[in-house]
């Protein structure tokens, strides 16, 4: 019999359920979850798996949903200071980064540019990528303590060399360690709706980071799951835990592990 492990951290509870291969109930547990996310999904795991008995190496499957990034943005909580480049100069400048955001969470970006750079829809440049203005953008960002950037750019899902070039420039500028979030890996068409998102997912990185890295450290510590063993998105596809690093850290969030944290959790 193989098993399916589900985690769900909410603002009150933290939940934990194990379904057997005929999708049958096995166990379910609620823990209260407070200000350490950390232990809420620990003490979950350990209770579930206690209460069902089960052999935990029989668990083939692990699942995590959570509300904690909708909390942190309704609440305004652990979110990232950000910087915000986009790459549309002069075509976009009628219409300025988070526009229309409420004035208290516009309060994350410490520092907002537009620059020359972009494409058109058919992928002709619209204009040059203004390296020294994003250079100098980068260096206020790094003086002033910012580690999150998010980058857009126009059309950069037809084209996204300029966003690729100044996120090589950003990590450049301010370190390897900053966490660059760039609009053609999040958002599709519309500019304005694509560096929405490209923010938020910056001004997330840790929210997120954190609840993925401690699921995945928790099971692959406990010996619940195995280095090959399967992982589930919201898209139902299934990943082992090697590309859900990836994907959620380097891909979403373009963050640059240490070694010593992959082998950790690896």
């Amino acid at each position: 019999m193989m098993y399916k492990l589900g985690v769900d951290v909410g603002g009150t509870n933290t939940d934990a359920v194990l379904i057997d291969e005929n999708l049958q109930v096995v166990a379910d547990i609620k823990y209260p979850t407070s200000g350490d996310v950390y232990e809420g999904i620990l003490c979950a795991v350990r209770e579930v798996l206690r209460v069902s008995g089960i052999d935990k190496t029989k668990i083939r499957q692990a699942m995590l949903g959570t509300t904690q990034c909708t909390n942190a943005i309704v609440e305004r909580k652990n979110l990232a200071p950000i910087g915000i480049l986009r790459l549309g100069a002069p075509a976009t400048m009628a219409v300025r980064p988070m526009l229309d955001w409420a004035e208290d969470i516009q309060g994350i970006a410490v520092g907002s540019k537009i620059i020359g750079g972009g494409f058109e829809h058919d992928g002709k440049e619209l204009a040059p990528f203004d390296r020294e203005a994003a250079r100098a953008f980068f260096q206020e960002m790094r003086e002033k303590g910012v580690k999150s950037m998010a980058i857009s750019s126009v059309f950069s899902t037809v084209r996204n060399d300029h966003e690729l070039e100044a996120a090589a420039l950003c990590r450049e500028v301010m370190g390897e360690d900053v966490h660059v979030s760039i609009s053609s890996e999040i958002g599709s068409m519309g500019l304005i709706e694509r560096e929405n998102a490209t923010i938020l997912n910056a001004a997330l990185w840790k929210v997120v980071g954190f609840m993925i890295a401690t699921l995945l450290f928790i099971t692959t510590e406990s010996k619940v799951l195995k280095k090959d063993a399967p992982l589930w998105q919201c898209s139902l596809v299934a990943l082992g835990a090697d590309v859900v690093i990836y994907l959620i850290f380097v891909r979403l969030f373009s963050i640059s592990l240490p070694e010593t944290f992959l082998r950790a959790i690896l």
